[in-house]
């Protein structure tokens, strides 16, 4: 296939892939999250070949086996170890794109941890934003547009779902409730 039908081919597979993903970022809990995500990297692992990434296309691979096993609550520090493991060794000899294929890498990697070690849904997020810079830039790089435009918007959203979800504080500290000239 020549280049162009590749980069054509590639960006329609991502934006299938990145429809999946604006949807993962309406979900209100871990699971649901983690179940649309997965949908999109199946779509990715093939935009991937199309878009010649492979070191992407590799981390995509273990990212499906991670977030299967999470969604089945069968992600422990042995498997979230070798998958890590796995993905770092296969990532770097797949990698044909240097510094730019290493974004993909940690990404997956990072991911996986992430998806082990955190507790609730905002620490989800953070991690979500961490993750998606690096797939933005890498997005970038190989010309998946649909997924570049759809980092940006993903950031902004989590960055949105956030603040929204934050857990209501109250605005006067302990010391200045203590010398409140009321009470």
């Amino acid at each position: 296939m020549n280049a162009y039908l590749s980069l054509i081919l590639g960006n329609i597979l991502a934006a299938i892939g990145s429809a999946c993903v604006i949807i993962s970022v309406v979900k209100k809990n871990k699971r649901d999250l983690i179940w649309w995500q997965t949908i999109n990297i199946f779509f990715c692992m093939f935009s991937s070949i199309a878009l010649s990434a492979y070191a992407a296309l590799v981390t995509n691979c273990f990212a499906l086996i991670r977030n299967i096993l999470a969604c089945k609550n069968k992600l422990n520090s042995h498997i979230t170890f070798i998958l890590s493991f796995l993905c770092l060794i296969t990532g770097l000899y797949m990698n044909n794109l240097g510094l730019i294929g290493l974004l993909a890498i940690i990404a997956s990697v990072s991911y996986t941890v992430f998806i082990y070690i955190t507790k609730n849904d905002q620490q989800m997020r953070y991690a979500i934003i961490f993750n998606s810079v690096l797939w933005l830039i890498h997005d970038y790089y190989i010309k998946s547009y649909p997924t570049f435009l759809t980092g940006i918007i993903f950031i902004l959203w989590t960055i949105i779902q956030i603040f929204k979800n934050r857990a209501p504080t109250d605005t006067l500290s302990k010391h200045q409730k203590n010398t409140h000239p009321i009470g």
